[in-house]
């Protein structure tokens, strides 16, 4: 996410859902009329000014199909492209974060910790671990350039951050390769000081310096223009623990043992083969992954690097489950999760909420449901509270009927310098943004 304000990929978000997990009527507001609604509501002096300065799509070309689809500007000669950072105020000043570094990871995560994305209530705030971190902001290839904080001069704290990381990403039949852009994060008490714009030109900058011209980045925020607004689901798997630190609420006519019982998961996982995934297994899931990927007209172009980094398990950042076929030995399904726990503000019997977070699964001979709920089975089994899903690729078909409910917010998709014709829904977007 790159928003540092936005709540919509909050941490928690109230579920707002029933036990029969129906939907809010409003579930289906489309980009376009929500898009007219915000600047509607928005005085001429307050519209996107800087958003409106960049290549990225605008509200004012939504649904002109005479726009070409692609690169919205050309890329600059390299040797046009500013060489000096950015101008920052006089009492800050640019520094590489290198996340080798166990004091600036820790820096790194204390700003996180304190400043990063919390719930509209302020109850809720992302609790990255530095594990984490290292593993989101470290992929082949990754730039340390691209790694960009603020420190006040004096005092040297860091007080802002950015990221880039590369990635190849295919948009229909173009693989394009892009930085996603994630973690920007200004420290509270800074808020007023315009950071935020001037970072985003500066990761720019140096995203242009090693010839790459797109990104990619979600935020909670409607900004011009998402290519995809999509929901967040939430499936309780501790809902005592849930309701007591005010992230779900006990439904109508519910008592807490009936609740207990509604949520409540087998002992043991039902999959036949059904197994954590190992390093011999990357060719495998690459080769499932690929083939599954391609279906959807936005994706990440993973090979068995992107695989062995983003997908073989690590403790406490990211867990991938598969079936072998006891038969065959062949490797047919594939799930995963990445772990993102929460700060729990203000209560006294408890700090940190363990939220798993769906990533990428395929399901060809094991019925999605049933791999799901052996994913649910065995975060439970690991102690998680909730495990949360965005409905993007075929989420959607398991998650009313697993007893997830949509969450309160909305994420939106968006690609810089690059333009997509239509708004795509999120059952054709194949890729997850940590």
């Amino acid at each position: 996410m790159v928003d540092n304000n936005s709540t919509s990929n909050s941490p928690a978000e109230s579920q707002t859902h029933n036990p029969d997990g129906n939907l809010p009527s409003e579930s289906g507001v489309s980009i376009d009329s929500l898009a007219r609604k915000v600047q509607e509501s928005l005085s001429l002096a307050k519209r996107h000014k800087f958003w409106e300065t960049q290549p990225v799509g605008q509200f004012k070309d939504l649904g002109d199909t005479s726009l070409p689809e692609g690169p919205i500007e050309p890329p600059t000669p390299l040797s046009e492209v500013k060489q000096e950072p950015y101008n920052l105020p006089s009492l800050y000043e640019w520094i590489t974060c290198d996340m080798d570094s166990e004091e600036t990871c820790n820096e790194v995560y204390a700003l996180l910790t304190n400043n990063y994305v919390e719930d509209d209530e302020n109850m809720f705030r992302f609790n990255y671990s530095m594990g984490f971190l290292r593993w989101a902001l470290r992929p082949p290839g990754f730039f340390k350039n691209w790694h960009i904080g603020v420190r006040v001069k004096s005092s040297k704290k860091l007080v802002a951050f950015i990221t880039g990381v590369p990635a190849r990403i295919r948009v229909r039949d173009t693989v394009v390769y892009m930085a996603e852009i994630n973690f920007l994060c200004v420290h509270k008490k800074l808020r007023s000081k315009r950071l935020a714009p001037v970072m985003i030109k500066e990761v720019t900058r140096r995203v242009h310096l090693e010839n790459m011209w797109q990104a990619a980045y979600t935020a909670g925020v409607v900004l011009p223009t998402p290519i995809s607004t999509c929901q967040y689901w939430h499936r309780s798997l501790n809902p005592k623990k849930l309701i007591d630190v005010g992230f779900s609420r006990l439904g109508a006519r519910m008592t807490m043992s009936r609740t207990i019982k509604l949520y409540k998961l087998p002992d043991s996982t039902a999959t036949p083969g059904f197994r954590k995934m190992e390093s011999h297994d990357v060719p495998a899931v690459t080769r499932l992954l690929r083939n599954y990927l391609s279906q959807f007209l936005v994706a990440p172009d993973f090979d068995e690097n992107d695989v062995e980094h983003w997908l073989l398990p690590r403790e406490n950042v990211v867990d991938s489950y598969l079936v072998e076929s006891p038969e065959t030995h062949e490797i047919t399904d594939f799930c995963s999760f990445y772990t993102l726990p929460s700060s729990i503000l203000g209560n006294q019997n408890y700090t940190t909420l363990k939220a798993a977070y769906s990533y990428y699964n395929v399901s060809t001979k094991t019925p999605l449901l049933q791999l799901m709920n052996d994913a649910l089975i065995v975060a439970k089994q690991n102690d998680y509270d909730v495990f949360n899903a965005l409905d993007v690729m075929q989420n959607e078909s398991f998650l009313k009927e697993l007893k997830f409910g949509p969450g309160d917010g909305k994420l939106h998709y968006y690609l810089y310098n690059y333009r997509v014709n239509h708004v795509l829904r999120p059952s054709e977007l194949g890729l997850v943004l940590l």
